[in-house]
């Protein structure tokens, strides 16, 4: 993961409104209004459209785990063509390195318990998942909408949260600067209390997507 983790800080310094969360422990940041408003509407239209339940990699025996709805976005929308776009303009990430974006909705109740984003590496199924492609690298999530309570974003080592916000971005490294997977990004998904939380999630990988 060496040479994407020293570029994309980089890259993402030249962003005017881009804030670094200031820990040792992890890189970090947030941009408030990445995508616009219109946008957030029509991709909140496209998750409803093909949403299904959500699943994890590993299956921990928590069937409570993960109880959101996930929807994997058709690249050729011309929603998802424009937020492909904003992604590659911020990060310079080559974009044959991203999964494709992905589309989460969390109902009343419904949360992804504290987990991180890359993949194990002496879990089951990290063969499965790593092997042509190789480990997750960078995430990018997106706040669709505002929700009336709940729906946080927890870093619980770091002790940081993050309320959503419309088009609001949060993107963090998965490694440490040696290479190897940081526990640092745990994160928790916490509970929507009252309304509906949209995010989309982007994720790269150390080698090219098989597209």
């Amino acid at each position: 993961m060496g040479a994407m983790s020293d570029s994309v800080p980089a890259k993402l310094a030249q962003f005017a409104s881009l804030q670094r969360v200031p820990h040792p422990k992890i890189e970090l940041f947030q941009v408030k209004h990445f995508i616009t408003p219109d946008l957030c509407q029509r991709l909140i239209t496209l998750i409803d459209k093909d949403r299904r339940p959500s699943t994890i990699a590993d299956s921990n025996g928590d069937d409570y785990f993960r109880t959101s709805e996930t929807c994997d976005l058709d690249p050729n929308e011309a929603a998802v063509r424009e937020l492909e776009a904003a992604f590659a303009r911020l990060n310079g990430i080559d974009p044959k390195l991203g999964e494709p974006c992905q589309g989460q909705r969390y109902d009343v109740g419904q949360e992804f318990k504290p987990h991180t984003d890359y993949f194990t590496p002496d879990g089951a199924d990290f063969e499965k998942f790593c092997s042509e492609s190789g480990q997750r690298t960078w995430t990018f999530m997106i706040y669709l909408n505002e929700v009336e309570a709940g729906g946080a974003t927890r870093f619980k080592v770091i002790g940081k949260t993050f309320k959503p916000e419309t088009g609001k971005l949060l993107c963090w490294n998965n490694a440490r600067p040696d290479g190897s997977v940081n526990p640092a990004t745990l994160h928790h998904g916490m509970k929507v209390r009252k309304g509906v939380k949209y995010v989309i999630t982007k994720w790269y990988r150390e080698r090219e997507w098989p597209w």
